[in-house]
């Protein structure tokens, strides 16, 4: 694995892992990874075996912040049409195509609606005790990007564990993409977390998500500091998007894709790949990657990546986030809100709510003693 670094070179590393709160107050710097690397397409233990491969080998250069590319757990489906075709038809679908959602659907993992700091307190999918250990075993601030499995309905997600092991939680992408919709789910304002830790104040948001400035203000609203945006766009303008999102929100911004060739997926006529012409060859790149990390200044810190799989690794400098402030602070001293401002919903939004008898019952008689009075 290759490892890209920072220009800068090294500088001291934060040890502080307890979640207090707030970051510490002497920290200076920050050691963060990015990886590009693909998936074991429709094998999700294979993949969680490479992740963790990564993640030591992020750990072993002294990195406390780690993160992943878009749906690097279940796979980002990148030149399937699942039997609609290019056209996107609104007919029934093939059975081929059928058969190909239903093997991506196993490869999924299901991941808990609530924050459990303590795995063991509730039920959760093996693969997230699993990566919950090794964010533990490694000492690492983990962000992850999986498919999620609700039911029978797909979620293109991100989760997040500190590095006692404890998963704090999951943002769910609120907009897919194109094709995307017809695969994915669509998240809600209950997952737009930021979570503050030693490290700074982390989130993310997945992909052309960041093209969404509401969405983007909404993070900046909490304070974000150190934007994470696992990525499938390895198009040279989402440089450009990236640069633009760390100086408007004035915090570090890591962008991580994952890099593949056609060999990386299964081969035909198992997995058939569209939009290229024809099949592709093994060895033809189908997603060069570009991952990136930029400062609050708008500095290329390290990367873009587009030659293999690689960990791209700076130093975060978090004095920086004060220094950018000092002249824009979108939601602060260069907001405008008796003109312009923005209300987020954040409840989850639910098909389906069911209210109990007990709770039915429990209101009528508040009713009753209000009426007493």
């Amino acid at each position: 694995m290759a490892l890209v670094t920072s220009s800068s070179g090294a500088g001291p590393v934060v040890n502080e892992v307890e979640m207090n709160g707030g970051a510490d107050p002497s920290a200076t710097t920050v050691r963060a990874t990015v990886v590009q690397a693909s998936t074991v397409f429709y094998d999700t233990p294979a993949t969680l075996d490479k992740a963790e491969r990564l993640i030591e080998e992020a750990a072993g250069y002294g990195s406390q912040l780690v993160v992943f590319p878009e749906a690097f757990i279940g796979g980002y489906p990148r030149g399937s049409t699942f039997g609609f075709g290019i056209s996107v038809s609104i007919a029934n679908p093939k059975d081929k195509g059928k058969e190909a959602f239903q093997r991506y659907h196993a490869a999924a993992i299901d991941v808990p609606d609530v924050y459990i700091y303590s795995l063991t307190e509730e039920p959760a999918g093996p693969e997230v005790t699993r990566l919950a250990a090794m964010a533990a075993k490694y000492k690492v601030f983990l962000v992850m990007g999986v498919i999620e499995r609700e039911g029978y309905t797909l979620y293109c997600s991100v989760l997040f564990f500190d590095p006692l092991g404890r998963y704090l939680g999951k943002h769910r992408k609120l907009m897919p993409t194109a094709l995307e919709r017809i695969i994915w789910g669509f998240g809600d304002g209950s997952t737009i977390p930021v979570y503050d830790t030693p490290l700074g104040k982390i989130g993310a948001l997945i992909c052309w998500e960041n093209k969404m400035p509401l969405l983007r203000t909404a993070l900046y609203g909490k304070g974000i500091e150190i934007y994470c945006a696992p990525t499938a766009d390895s198009r040279p303008v989402w440089q450009a998007s990236m640069t633009h999102i760390a100086l408007e929100g004035g915090c570090f911004v890591l962008s991580a894709n994952q890099f593949c060739r056609r060999k990386d997926y299964p081969p035909p006529p198992e997995y058939e790949f569209a939009g290229f012409g024809e099949e592709p060859s093994a060895n033809t790149v189908v997603c060069p990657g570009g991952s990136v990390i930029i400062s609050p200044s708008g500095e290329v810190l390290a990367g873009p990546n587009y030659e293999g799989e690689a960990l791209i690794t700076a130093d975060l400098d978090l004095g920086e986030i004060v220094r950018a402030k000092f002249d824009f602070d979108v939601v602060g001293h260069y907001a405008r809100p008796e003109v312009l401002s923005l209300v987020v919903n954040d409840k989850p939004q639910l098909p389906v709510s069911f209210t109990s008898a007990a709770e039915k019952t429990s209101a009528a008689k508040s009713d009753i003693i209000a009426k007493s009075y």
